[in-house]
């Protein structure tokens, strides 16, 4: 089939009804990664061991195995637990294929970002905590004031990859019936049997959100930067 305008109008028109929809399904799980990641890496930095254990158990499951195993056990099987099933507020989330995308690579992304805040919490002077401690700071303000601006600056770069690699994690909601952008690419496919020309329209898609968020990051880390250097 040849490349025809034709066809790359009818392809973009019909990949960006589920372009809206892969952008809503990633940052909506950015967020909620975000969110688990820094729970998760202050239970990690904590003095409670058992809250420690915790943490790195939640992070070495959720690492340690696929996301497509995850989505499929969301929505295949705990969407088909009785309880669940009769619970209105679990049924809401597990009923609806959107949004048990946005949970499950929200709870694997958050186990990485966990990871990546860990490090910028760990690197903290700890002169610096003491001295904000010795002048009476409390622990809340010493987290806004001292460790949480320092911890982010150093675990922006970082954190950047896990943005990317959620998005990416959006193409696997098609596996359950949710017409996002690989999904209308997969229909398009079997429709026209392009199959390069379409990919090829949806992976510069996928460029151009993952491009949008990662100048939003570079931006954050350069006025971060800007606003913490020497005068």
């Amino acid at each position: 089939m040849m490349f025809s305008y034709e066809l790359i109008h009818h392809t973009v028109t019909n990949l960006l009804k589920g372009f809206w929809l892969s952008v809503h399904i990633g940052l909506m799980a950015i967020a909620l990664s975000l969110a688990i990641g820094l729970v998760l890496a202050l239970m990690r930095t904590s003095s409670c061991r058992t809250m420690a254990h915790l943490a790195f158990a939640y992070s070495t499951i959720f690492r340690g195995t696929p996301l497509l195993v995850q989505l499929f056990i969301l929505y295949y099987g705990i969407g088909t637990i009785g309880f669940v099933r009769h619970t209105p507020a679990l049924w809401w989330i597990f009923s609806d294929g959107a949004r048990c995308a946005i949970l499950a690579i929200g709870l694997n992304s958050g186990a990485y970002v966990s990871e990546v805040l860990r490090g910028g919490l760990q690197s903290v002077p700890a002169g610096q905590i003491d001295a904000a401690r010795a002048v009476g700071m409390s622990s809340l303000t010493r987290f806004r004031r001292i460790i949480f601006p320092q911890a982010i600056r150093q675990a922006l770069p970082a954190y950047s990859n896990e943005i990317v690699l959620a998005i990416k994690g959006t193409s696997l909601a098609s596996t359950i019936a949710v017409m996002e952008l690989t999904g209308y690419a997969k229909k398009l496919m079997n429709q026209n049997y392009a199959i390069i020309e379409t990919f090829v329209i949806a992976g510069m898609l996928y460029l151009l959100i993952n491009f949008s968020l990662l100048g939003i990051v570079h931006l954050v880390e350069r006025a971060l930067h800007i606003e913490h250097s020497p005068r």
